[in-house]
């Protein structure tokens, strides 16, 4: 009699066809994922490790801990977190207030040529980083410059913008409010538009204002983008490098040096590598703290 073939399990054969697609999108990641891994995963391992090594003469000896050890010692890594966070107290919420104003008032229907306020105000956001920290360095000269040409006609005397420690913060402050309040408000205009109108009209015949409605219903609905906008720009704060550098080059008397600009004159004037990786892993533990508790406040209900 002859023998009956085994039935195939269905669940191999149905396991190698799920397979297949599989292996094909394994190909298709695999350029993204090495190069994600060669220039992201790679030089973030190798600071890491380098932060552990001293450099002199050439040559490299572990020495653990003690670059971190010697940033609780520096007083330039002080000094530059201290303006870091003046520059993020002051900064931040005055830019992110002037992106939900700028917002909402570009998204009022009865204003006319919305587009091209829009467009104006987020052509900041476009333009280089350099480009426009040269220009405010050539706007805010203290002889000659636009700005006190303008406050000189009100009867106002010549302000040194880059040579006095706190106008030059005020000058750098004032540059990245410029570049990205249009970012920012590009983002919230957007919150905005995903707001329900049944929700505006909720609240229209609750008998609400308009500063009721803005404070209770518009507010409210922002905050998911609120939390995004508030915690990107403080990364970009922490991170501050191009425009002091060029306005400023941090001074003066280091009062615009940054944790980033103090690691590029470490690491690419001195050439102290170690201690240079060990300020960057420091300001990475800092921002990941500070966005954190940012995050947690910012969602909390009120």
């Amino acid at each position: 009699m002859a023998s009956i073939p085994a039935p195939v399990s269905r669940r191999g054969r149905g396991a190698g066809r799920r397979w297949r697609p599989q292996r094909a999108g394994v190909w298709f990641v695999l350029p993204a994922a090495a190069l994600l891994g060669i220039f992201f995963a790679y030089p973030l391992i190798a600071s890491l490790w380098q932060s552990f090594f001293q450099t002199a003469g050439g040559e490299s000896t572990f020495v653990g801990v003690e670059q971190y050890v010697r940033l609780f010692r520096d007083p330039l890594v002080g000094k530059s977190l201290l303006n870091a966070g003046i520059i993020l107290v002051l900064q931040v919420p005055v830019m992110i207030a002037l992106a939900v104003g700028l917002a909402y008032l570009l998204n009022q229907s009865w204003l006319r040529f919305r587009s091209g306020f829009r467009l104006l105000t987020f052509l900041p956001a476009v333009t280089t980083l350099v480009a426009y920290s040269v220009v405010f360095r050539v706007l805010l000269t203290t002889d000659g410059g636009a700005v006190n040409q303008i406050i000189g006609v009100f009867g106002i005397a010549p302000v040194d913008w880059l040579n006095n420690e706190w106008w030059a913060k005020v000058a750098v402050i004032a540059a990245i409010t410029w570049r990205w309040t249009g970012y920012n408000m590009v983002i919230i205009l957007a919150g905005l538009q995903a707001v329900p109108a049944e929700l505006y009209e909720a609240a229209r015949i609750d008998g609400a204002g308009k500063w009721q409605t803005f404070w209770h219903v518009v507010l409210p609905q922002l905050r998911p983008v609120l939390i995004f906008t508030s915690v990107t720009s403080t990364i970009g704060a922490l991170q501050l490098f191009d425009e002091n550098y060029i306005l400023t080059q941090g001074g003066p008397n280091d009062a615009t040096l940054t944790p980033v600009l103090y690691l590029y004159k470490v690491g690419f004037r001195q050439f102290d590598f170690g201690y240079a990786s060990a300020i960057a892993w420091m300001l990475v533990l800092l921002t990941a703290i500070i966005a954190v508790i940012q995050f947690r406040i910012m969602r909390e209900k009120p």
